[in-house]
């Protein structure tokens, strides 16, 4: 009998989580990071990269579907989409169910992408081979300083902020993507499990408070990233986007002729509604600068 193979994932010095490789479909070392695919009993095919859980078959809808339909249904005439990282397509797949005129993905790793096509088609489904599509392998942070194209959202799919994702956290690099917003335009976030990362939202408050006029978080329960509910950083100019009306919302998502599996109108508005420790960690942010 063969032994078993597991992976453990370390979130904290005194935490870790272990998932059974049920069988591996692929690991390598790629330019960036280590990448294995998996098959897993409960959350079908997983991504992993340098050990961290990055996406599965089972639960990635919440995710890519809360990234995507909020920013894009707040906005309300979003026509230009950029998103920063989202190897996995899985974003791109959610932006793409929106008549946007264009998406620009700008992803590091050209392996993930690849490896991602071959064996979780289901996450990206046809948003590669669709013609609003452009994929760009290259670095997000000198894009966003660099480019000239201008965007309605920007939706930043980063990894953790270690490693090659530390950058994508930092002041200069909201400063980019601020650069790149449209007048009104919004920016999302991946910050991670507030309960055991209070550092990653204080810090992304911080940073976005000093650029944009509307700073706050929504929230969404993701079971692969354990730890209780996740949170996604929102700024923008626009101080009305982030309280639309559930009618406007449940309209402008009618119009998508789509159901979704987690998102509707109302879990949008939801969303924004804080416990009160992440009220209290906010709030002590804010009393710095009182």
């Amino acid at each position: 009998m063969s032994r078993e193979e597991w992976l453990e994932e370390r979130l904290r010095p005194s935490l870790a989580q272990k998932l059974r490789i049920d069988r591996q479909l692929y690991r390598d070392k790629t330019e960036h990071q280590d990448l294995i695919v998996f098959e897993h009993q409960l959350y079908g095919r997983v991504m992993a990269l340098d050990g961290i859980v990055q996406t599965t078959e089972a639960d990635e809808f919440v995710y890519h579907e809360m990234m995507t339909h909020v920013p894009i249904l707040a906005h309300g005439a979003a026509k230009r989409v950029l998103i920063i990282g989202g190897g996995d397509g899985g974003m791109a797949e959610e932006a793409l169910k929106h008549p946007l005129e264009k998406l620009v993905q700008v992803e590091i790793d050209r392996t993930v992408v690849d490896i991602a096509r071959e064996h979780l088609p289901s996450i990206s489904g046809g948003a590669y081979d669709d013609p609003r599509m452009e994929l760009l392998i290259a670095d997000g942070a000198r894009y966003v300083q660099e480019t000239d194209e201008r965007f309605d959202v920007v939706i930043v799919d980063s990894t953790d902020p270690v490693g090659p994702g530390e950058i994508l956290f930092s002041q200069e690099f909201y400063a980019g993507c601020k650069r790149c917003l449209t007048p009104g335009g919004i920016i999302v976030t991946q910050n991670g499990i507030p309960f055991f990362e209070r550092y990653a939202v204080e810090n992304t408050y911080r940073r976005l408070g000093t650029l944009f006029q509307d700073v706050s978080f929504f929230l969404a329960p993701v079971p692969a990233y354990i730890g209780g509910f996740m949170a996604f950083g929102w700024g923008t100019d626009d101080k009305t986007l982030r309280c639309q009306p559930l009618e406007t919302l449940a309209g402008r998502f009618a119009g998508l002729g789509t159901k979704l599996r987690y998102y509707t109108p109302a879990i949008h508005q939801a969303a924004f509604a804080h416990p009160q420790f992440l009220v209290d960690i906010l709030e002590a942010v804010e009393s710095e600068n009182a």
